[in-house]
């Protein structure tokens, strides 16, 4: 036997908490993921923004929005880019450690596009460059998640 979930969003409802540090490359990756989420049949209505300061504190609105239960899927979306110092290290793994706690413990899929980067020009061919959009990706991620786990239910 294999379950996989369909990548329909209609009658879904997301969650998006975008960082607004790096704002440039963060809207890359909001537009990214709401066109994923119309163009696979969500309505336009069902997809709402959390703003916040950084990526590290994108696991607490996130954890409010998994335990509020009003929507299907929460997606996190940011951009650290190193510095010079090791601030990088630190923002980077407590916001992917956040993001993984919040998945695990929370009841709806919550996924992390928020990029990690070396340099700015990375960051933006990872946002709507050469390389994709990561915020796409998540959306499409999280769609398929919400399917697959109301299979198994």
């Amino acid at each position: 036997m294999i379950v996989q979930g369909s990548l329909n969003a209609q009658g879904l409802r997301f969650a998006i908490v975008i960082s607004r540090f790096n704002e440039t490359i963060s809207v890359r990756l909001l537009d990214g993921a709401k066109d994923c989420i119309l163009r696979h049949g969500g309505a336009e209505d069902s997809v709402a923004v959390f703003y916040c300061p950084g990526s590290f504190e994108i696991p607490v609105v996130a954890q409010r929005l998994s335990k509020s239960g009003k929507y299907d899927a929460i997606i996190c979306i940011g951009a650290v880019i190193r510095g010079e110092t090791p601030h990088f290290d630190y923002i980077a793994a407590e916001a992917a450690k956040g993001v993984a706690q919040v998945a695990l413990s929370g009841g709806c899929p919550v996924m992390f596009g928020i990029l990690t980067a070396d340099t700015t020009e990375q960051a933006m061919e990872r946002s709507g460059g050469k390389a994709g959009n990561r915020g796409w990706d998540a959306a499409l991620g999280a769609i398929e998640m919400v399917r697959l786990l109301e299979q198994i239910k």
